[in-house]
């Protein structure tokens, strides 16, 4: 079974949405990039706005984080997708690849407080263990965004994924094809607003 296979950590869930992108160039996925990190921006936005409006509705209105799952084979674009990603939501400074030291952090200032946001790497690990054993845990609790490239090296532990990224050469040219599965509400919201 190939490395990027979906299979290997298909969630045990129904897809609430799955949408399909054609990314021709690096233009394109950062314009995707861009029209994720509105979309993060805009959920964040919707819940918090509710939270005011409804508090005592079902539910806190709080925005609990999202973990984005990344596969691709190497070269795929999944750093370039995190890159844009970080970029559409202001980070103005260096973003690092997170193949040696495993998780970059990032925090962004917000009007309604600090976005968390830690992209993972994993693609080191031989066995999920390893992912237990780094105390990785805490970071998926604190309502933060999550971007986990090679997830499948973790297995099951990291839980059920927000949603999905799935990316794969295009096989008619250079570009890249995105496929995009939401595991969750907010995850399928994220990926509406896309």
């Amino acid at each position: 079974m190939p490395v990027n296979s979906d299979l290997a950590i298909q969630p045990p869930a129904d897809v609430l949405l799955e949408r399909t992108f054609a990314l021709a160039d690096e233009a394109a996925t950062h314009a995707f990039g861009a029209r994720f990190a509105q979309a993060i921006e805009s959920v964040r936005a919707m819940l918090q706005q509710a939270r005011q409006h409804t508090p005592e509705a079902k539910g806190d209105g709080t925005f609990h984080g999202l973990q984005v799952q990344l596969i691709g084979d190497l070269g795929a674009g999944k750093t370039t997708l995190v890159r844009a990603t970080l970029r559409g939501l202001g980070h103005t400074g260096r973003v690092r690849s997170p193949t040696y030291t495993l998780v970059e952090p990032y925090v962004l200032e917000r009007a309604a407080g600090e976005l968390a946001l830690y992209h993972f790497d994993l693609y080191r690990f031989t066995d999920p263990a390893e992912w237990a054993d780094a105390g990785f845990r805490e970071y998926f609790d604190r309502g933060a965004i999550c971007l986990v490239e090679w997830p499948q090296r973790a297995g099951r532990l990291l839980g059920l994924p927000d949603l999905v990224f799935s990316l794969e050469l295009d096989s008619e040219g250079d570009g890249r094809v995105l496929v995009a599965r939401a595991y969750s509400e907010s995850g399928k919201a994220c990926l509406e607003r896309c």
